[in-house]
């Protein structure tokens, strides 16, 4: 089977990751196929699925300002896969369609507050390479976020940039439900 650049095996070939993909697809609504690529690497795998897990546990940031970053600094990266994901992300933890179509004005955007507009503006800078975040970033969160909560933000940016990065280089194929996300309710707002 083929999803990117190099051949992969298909879900019924990783038993051991039954478990795991019905998690999250229980999350995602999907199972990407970033995963498929990665069960060839068990390590990796393993090493990838705790840190999701970290990542995304929703106890110092909520999970819509993630999805959010996780969505501006794939846009800024440029990684189509991690925004196809990020945007519909978006949406199934509650995000306003509207708001998700209008990230790239967020600055002017009556549906950004000013504290959703640190977080993009840091997430934006820090997807472009080289990397354009400063201490300005950090000031202007620092006026809306505790330390915990700035590391949590930061945590999201990085784990992006590996997944822009493994999905990017890979080419590795969108799957059926985001890409209708973005068809269905993304493309008529304008996205």
């Amino acid at each position: 089977m083929s999803i990117s650049h190099i051949e992969t095996k298909s879900r019924e070939d990783f038993p051991e990751f039954e478990e795991l993909f019905n998690l999250v697809e229980s999350f995602m609504g999907y199972l990407p196929n970033a995963y498929l690529l990665m069960a060839d690497k068990p390590d990796l795998m393993h090493a990838f699925a705790k840190m999701s897990a970290s990542v995304f546990k929703d106890d110092i940031l909520d999970i819509q300002s993630k999805q959010l970053i996780a969505l501006a600094s794939s846009l800024s990266a440029g990684c189509k896969y991690c925004q196809s994901h990020t945007s519909h992300g978006a949406e199934r933890a509650g995000v306003p369609n509207e708001k998700i179509a209008n990230i790239l004005n967020y600055q002017t955007s009556s549906h950004y507050e000013p504290s959703e507009v640190a977080l993009l503006d840091l997430a934006f800078a820090s997807g472009e390479v080289p990397n354009k975040a400063n201490k300005a970033h950090f000031d202007q969160l620092k006026e809306f976020y505790s330390k915990e909560q700035i590391l949590e933000v930061v945590a999201v940016i990085s784990f992006f940039g590996f997944l822009n990065r493994w999905n990017d280089t890979f080419g590795t194929e969108i799957e059926a439900v985001p890409a209708n996300y973005l068809q269905n309710e993304l493309k008529p707002a304008n996205w």
